[in-house]
């Protein structure tokens, strides 16, 4: 078997969120972790030659403190591109990266989250606090509704089904529309054949009526979840921006929780190993 290529990227900024995201890194994973920070084309070579100075020591300093090997990359550009310019040439196996709330001005560094993470093929885990602890995700609540991207984030819970030995939570979106219902039970029955090919634990839920980002954030809040699986809508608007998208609203849950988003065609590093049965 082809040995897999392990490797989470963190975004880094020198922030607590950023280092919140190197704690649930090292929590989600012994493997490589590599501290990506970017700067303006334009930084001159003092900065730059600052920027890696301080890099060198954080690496240092947090690999004797995690024991982990933690490696360190400057990009130039954009946040918006670059981070996922990075992790897609790296063929990375996760994105872990901190993120704000949605009070005041926070509201904005919400839809940045997402503006960086639909340039990308790797799945993201954004997270706002550190890990409370060290253990597995236990429960992942794991929205189903009746858009085909759906079919793109089971891939993403079968890997941490297995990984984790998660408790998968499927929350559906119940419709009095005929076709939409039975949209959302195709997708449903998709999830449920390959959790059960998967030997994977899961529940069912009822969604109630309502705005589906806060029943979401609400169930999740309710089972104690360690972590909300999302798929990223295919077209984000500029007014998803301004206005906030569902994904936004989750992504930046008031209860911070920590949200894994997978984008629609999400290239996740070698994950169909872990396919029991898929494409049959």
């Amino acid at each position: 078997m082809e040995e897999i290529k392990k490797l989470i990227i963190v975004p880094w900024d020198f922030s607590h969120v950023a280092e919140h995201a190197l704690a649930h890194a090292v929590k989600i994973s012994r493997m490589d972790i590599c501290l990506l920070h970017i700067v303006d084309t334009g930084v001159s070579p003092k900065a730059y030659a600052e920027k890696t100075n301080r890099l060198k020591r954080l690496i240092e300093e947090n690999g004797n403190k995690y024991n982990v090997p933690i490696t360190y990359h400057v990009s130039k550009g954009s946040i918006f591109s670059a981070i996922a310019e990075y992790a897609n040439e790296k063929e990375a196996s996760l994105v872990v990266m901190g993120t704000h709330g949605m009070k005041g001005m926070q509201k904005l560094m919400g839809s940045w989250a997402l503006k960086v993470i639909v340039k990308s093929k790797i799945p993201f885990i954004v997270v706002q606090d550190p890990p409370s602890d060290q253990e597995r995700y236990h429960n992942i609540v794991f929205p189903v509704d009746f858009r085909g991207e759906n079919k793109s984030k089971i891939k993403m819970a079968i890997f941490m089904g297995k990984y984790f030995e998660s408790k998968i939570h499927m929350l559906v979106s119940v419709s009095t529309d005929k076709n939409i219902l039975k949209k959302t039970k195709i997708n449903l029955n998709y999830a449920i054949k390959y959790l059960i090919q998967n030997n994977i634990e899961y529940e069912i839920h009822d969604m109630p009526k309502g705005n589906i980002a806060e029943q979401t954030i609400e169930f999740a809040q309710k089972i104690n979840a360690d972590l909300i699986l999302i798929v990223t809508t295919k077209n984000i608007t500029f007014a998803d921006y301004i206005l906030g998208a569902s994904e936004q609203q989750i992504i930046a849950n008031s209860s911070r929780i920590p949200v894994c988003c997978v984008n629609p065609l999400a290239s996740f590093a070698n994950v169909g190993q872990f396919m029991g049965g898929w494409g049959s």
